[in-house]
């Protein structure tokens, strides 16, 4: 058995049995940094929700995710902020963090803020990370929160829907799971291109 079908198999077994909490809590790991892939555990949850034929259940993992997603961006955004840059130098290469990557954070809060946050909840990769540079940089902490919560909501809708449309198929999303961040980060590209353009603008004008 390979290793990547050990861990699906692991993860769906583990949400099949707890359920909503399950849910939850693997989210909150994933959002830690625990290499945990959401394009496992949503698709999963959008499969239960399809077998159970209960858009409630569908609503309530997607919520549940969400709330998962904020619980472990807190932590490590307060991870960030009490430990620092200290714990970055020491231990950020195991999470494939350097100098070089949290200068580029910097650079990108001092010119998005708010768009860093939001729009990287929404991208591969950098949607597990961006609380850390968040809480490093003493990013406002409501407004953290309120961004993180709403832009975890489309990722998560989104992945569980694959699982919820494929029905007992779902599985055969794990092999275009490359297609589909892919597909992601091509779209959150275009759109922070299109809003960098326009603060540009409003800059220069102003």
């Amino acid at each position: 058995m390979s290793l990547s079908k050990f861990l699906v198999d692991m993860l769906t077994e583990f949400i099949e049995k707890t359920g909503l909490l399950g849910v939850f809590l693997t989210m909150t790991a994933e959002s830690c940094l625990i290499p945990i892939p959401s394009e496992i555990i949503m698709p999963f949850a959008g499969y239960v929700a399809w077998l159970r034929k209960s858009r409630t259940f569908f609503a309530l993992s997607v919520a549940a995710a969400t709330l998962g997603n904020l619980v472990g961006s807190i932590i490590l955004y307060f991870i960030g902020l009490r430990i620092g840059r200290p714990f970055i130098e020491r231990y950020g290469k195991y999470f494939l963090i350097g100098k070089r990557e949290l200068e580029i954070a910097e650079r990108w809060f001092l010119r998005y803020g708010a768009y860093a946050i939001f729009f990287g909840r929404m991208t591969p990769a950098i949607r597990t990370v961006i609380s850390f540079p968040a809480g490093l940089f003493e990013f406002d902490l409501k407004k953290f929160s309120i961004l993180t919560f709403i832009g975890s909501i489309p990722w998560n809708l989104l992945l569980t829907y694959i699982g919820y449309a494929t029905g007992p198929y779902w599985s055969i999303i794990l092999e275009y799971s490359i297609y589909i961040d892919a597909a992601v980060i091509i779209s959150a590209i275009i759109i922070l291109a299109i809003f960098a353009k326009k603060l540009f603008k409003r800059n220069r004008s102003s």
